[in-house]
């Protein structure tokens, strides 16, 4: 089938995605224009340079881990009886999930312009981690910036980013969220613009989108050659959760001309696109405005005063009022179908991959899951859907125990935080004084 899509369709024009720039540029203060271009200079030089692409292989396949590998769902498939599902375990990396993909791109365009500090936003954690995992071995300081609610949520990561000597700063203002934390680093970047602005998801003021594609392309270019050797051909659909759009700009970029691929977001649903301020559904709710937010022009949740909307989703990391401007170009132009689905529907797709695959998948990457379960008993079992399993879900133990309602966990979490009785605290001091 002949492409409709021209050969630059979805490439960046003049720092904008869209020929009239209906969507990214550089929205941000004029302080920062200096920093930005420097990164873009960086980001132009390097990332066709041959020692640049060395050491970026080298770390994706000694560092990371990569190939990541390509999954046939077996028993899934059968259970559902419907098209082929195969899944690309993203959750396989280093640190459990895509986001180690740009922060190793990321840190080496850093080390190559002298950046010694490193600024950062995280949601659910994962990019915190990874940002504090690539600073940890290159010796370059780290600060995170992170809602006190996503703090609540996802401690274990927390954690664990303290312990590789990140600097973890609670961001109180506002709904605590993601939207606050990234506002938060945006102010830390305007008063250190001589630090390295880590940014985790393909939004942003340019070239910040670029990037992220760039750095996440490999998760495509991957899934072309491991379906190819499978199968001998494309899927028929590829499926990726999608928030600012990290994991879906690389799950779908190398078939962006392939039109004969269906290429579907699925945004958070939470309790319901009906519902205003319970979920974080931009497109599919048809509640997303065009507005500029946080340095980039794209679909936001806005009130009538262009003021961001609250948003709630049982997956902190698509907990964000606004969608990639790549992204929301190629939904425009009708190159990406974008749905949504519950927190309920996410929770029953998580235990259906579990039960029938043995995988513990991230709750947004299980929004991807819960869609590919209704598109695959739509379509016949002649046709592949690709579905992109952006991470792991260890870090979401207490919130999946929590939305399932597990009263063993909770009591186990009631016993193990429970403070000791009298005679342990005379025990142990007694054990003390002997030794």
């Amino acid at each position: 089938m002949k492409n409709i899509y021209s050969a630059n369709q979805f490439e960046i024009h003049d720092r904008y995605y869209g020929e009239n720039q209906e969507f990214g540029g550089q929205y941000v203060p004029e302080i920062l224009l200096p920093s930005l271009d420097e990164l873009e200079a960086a980001f132009q030089k390097y990332r066709n340079d041959a020692d640049f692409l060395a050491d970026l292989k080298d770390l994706q396949q000694d560092f990371i881990g990569r190939p990541s590998p390509l999954i046939f769902a077996k028993r899934l498939t059968e259970k559902l009886c419907g098209a082929k599902i195969y899944l690309k375990n993203e959750g396989n990396n280093l640190t459990g999930s895509h986001k180690i993909n740009h922060c190793v791109y990321q840190v080496l365009l850093a080390k190559r312009m002298g950046k010694k500090r490193v600024i950062c936003e995280t949601g659910a954690g994962q990019h915190g981690i990874a940002v504090a995992t690539v600073c940890a071995k290159f010796g370059l300081d780290c600060v995170v910036y992170m809602g006190q609610k996503d703090i609540e949520k996802q401690y274990p990561n927390v954690f664990f980013m303290k312990q590789m000597g990140a600097d973890i700063v609670p961001v109180l203002k506002g709904k605590q969220r993601l939207v606050e934390a990234v506002d938060a680093a945006l102010g830390d970047f305007l008063q250190n613009p001589d630090s390295y602005y880590m940014l985790g998801s393909a939004l942003g003021p340019h070239p910040y989108p670029e990037i992220m594609r760039e750095a996440q392309r490999i998760v495509s270019v991957e899934t072309k050659q491991q379906l190819q050797e499978i199968e001998g051909r494309l899927p028929d659909v590829v499926i990726a959760c999608i928030g600012g759009g990290s994991n879906a700009i690389g799950a779908f970029n190398e078939y962006l001309y392939e039109e004969q691929v269906r290429l579907m977001g699925v945004e958070a649903g939470g309790e319901g696109i009906d519902r205003e301020g319970r979920h974080a559904s931009r497109i599919s709710s048809g509640q997303g405005r065009i507005g500029v937010m946080e340095g980039f022009k794209s679909y936001f949740l806005l009130d009538e005063n262009g003021q961001c909307l609250p948003t709630e989703t049982i997956s902190a990391g698509l907990n964000y009022a606004g969608i990639g401007p790549l992204h929301a170009y190629m939904y425009s132009v009708g190159r990406l179908e974008i749905s949504s689905v519950t927190d309920t529907e996410v929770l029953k797709a998580f235990q259906l991959l579990a039960e029938t695959e043995g995988l513990i998948s991230a709750l947004e990457s299980a929004h991807a899951v819960a869609k590919a379960v209704e598109v695959a008993t739509e379509l016949g079992k002649d046709k592949i859907v690709l579905v992109n399993l952006s991470g792991r879900g260890d870090n979401y133990l207490f919130n999946i125990a929590k939305g399932l309602e597990d009263k063993e966990f909770k009591r186990f979490c009631q016993e193990f935080s429970k403070p000791p009785s009298l005679s342990e605290i005379i025990v142990k001091k007694q054990q003390v004084s002997n030794a």
